[in-house]
């Protein structure tokens, strides 16, 4: 694939999600109007606030309880409950709003228990429509994930004819790699060796890598994930059954054939609801709350030294993807290129204003706004520049598996000690050290631990300037 149509790709995908998303909040919307005339109820000033109320809770609430993530191999039954769960959330707060404005008499009770109660039969029918229409072009070829396998044995072989035969999967086999000649193999689509293919990974942009080894050649495969953790590829190994009875990974199949994780993300679709969920209420409310105390800030950076308020950053977020991370401005420059130089004490590039930004980490307050767009995560590994990332990730192992999630305001290596300049490499191994901990043991009780651990840590920390 070339990177004119990998890009091309993504712009398409990026509609589509778009699409879908507003499609949700304009079908209520719509259902509500049509509603109004037929309960000959006037569509007046207070049901188009009701509207746009319901318009912009829908959209980050469902996107919470995971309704957009990716349909593949869903089952209907899953995609019903992601469903209820979040209009049942959006109903709480519309309730909820109205108790607290004291609105909720003004409204037709009939038109809107009638319009809570066929909501979520119209959006589940479109949503219906919309996975069989995937899973039909995922059947046609489209719509697909690039999957390759390493390693040429019977157990490769059976997954590769699983995943020609399963179509609705949308997995595209690009191929094989092994380090023997083409004459001691089947007659299979050959790419490369072992060597090759960590380089193939990232010049082609592949989702998913199999592992296939056998008891006898498994050690050819420690240099390979030595290189794969170099990658955003979801890796997966796939075992002999006497190797499958002896690991301790999550286990999946595709069709008998049995599946090993050794890097994905650490949560289910549940775990993501929640945590997102959690992520949208607490920095919405941050947001209002400290708002007056941005306004202060925003004004005294502006005041106190030449140039913008706030300072925006290339970072890699979820995946690799480059992300905007927004900060208070606290130097005199704006780097964000091949050369961004981290502040060190007594930096004569932070201004007085910054300085204190810095050590208080007021100047972190824009990143919620990150963390509602759904960019950031309130807890997660934190994201460091461009620049960075490609240097580290050369002389880390393992360095790019931090990415496998949303970067985080705060994160299990902050709590930790790991704040501030990072000088040496054994510093930074020792964060990276701290975060892929969190990926291993990822829980909601560990985030919450992590943020009642922030503010403390925060206010006594020396670390910071």
């Amino acid at each position: 694939m070339s990177h004119n149509t990998h890009w091309s790709l993504r712009a398409n995908l990026s509609i589509v999600t778009l699409v879908q998303r507003l499609l949700d909040p304009t079908l209520a919307v719509l259902l509500l109007v049509i509603l109004s005339y037929f309960y000959e109820r006037p569509f007046v000033t207070h049901l188009q606030l009701f509207a746009l109320t319901a318009f912009l809770l829908i959209l980050p609430v469902f996107k919470s309880t995971g309704m957009y993530r990716p349909y593949r191999s869903l089952a209907p039954r899953l995609l019903a409950v992601r469903l209820a769960m979040g209009w049942s959330i959006v109903i709480g707060l519309m309730l909820f709003i109205g108790f607290v404005t004291k609105t909720s008499m003004v409204f037709s009770r009939v038109l809107i228990l009638t319009w809570f109660g066929s909501v979520p039969v119209l959006l589940l029918i479109v949503h219906f429509i919309v996975w069989a229409v995937l899973r039909q072009l995922r059947g046609s070829g489209r719509n697909s994930k690039l999957a390759v396998i390493a390693g040429v044995n019977q157990v490769s072989l059976d997954l590769a004819e699983e995943l020609r035969e399963c179509r609705d999967l949308g997995m595209r086999l690009h191929g094989f790699f092994d380090d023997r000649s083409p004459s001691q193999l089947p007659d299979v689509p050959m790419i490369g060796t072992l060597n090759e293919l960590p380089s193939y990974v990232r010049r082609h942009h592949v989702d998913v890598v199999y592992l296939a080894c056998s008891a006898d050649d498994e050690s050819k495969f420690a240099e390979l994930i030595e290189a794969l953790q170099d990658t955003t590829a979801c890796v997966y190994f796939v075992p002999s059954l006497l190797m499958y009875s002896l690991m301790h990974g999550r286990s999946y199949e595709i069709n008998g054939v049995p599946l090993i994780s050794i890097w994905e993300i650490p949560f289910s679709d549940l775990q993501y609801a929640f945590k997102r969920a959690i992520d949208i209420v607490l920095s919405g409310l941050a947001l209002v709350v400290l708002s007056p105390v941005m306004a202060v800030i925003a004004v005294t950076v502006k005041l106190s030294s030449p140039g913008p308020i706030l300072f925006k950053q290339r970072r890699y977020g979820l995946n690799g993807q480059e992300i905007i991370v927004y900060k208070f401005r606290s130097m005199v420059v704006m780097e964000d290129d091949g050369a961004v130089i981290q502040a060190t004490r007594g930096d004569r590039r932070i201004t007085p204003v910054g300085a204190f930004l810095r050590k208080t980490s007021l100047d972190e307050l824009p990143q919620f706004l990150n963390v509602w767009q759904g960019r950031m995560s309130l807890v997660g590994p934190r994201p460091h520049a461009v620049a960075h990332n490609e240097m580290y990730r050369k002389l880390i192992s393992g360095y790019m598996l931090r990415h496998k999630v949303k970067p985080g305001i705060t994160g299990w290596a902050q709590v930790n000690g790991c704040r501030g300049e990072t000088e040496t490499l054994d510093k930074m191994k020792r964060r990276i050290d701290y975060d892929l901990e969190y990926l291993k043991n990822w829980s909601l009780s560990l985030d919450i631990q992590i943020l009642l651990k922030t503010a403390f840590v925060f206010l006594r920390d020396q670390n910071a300037y």
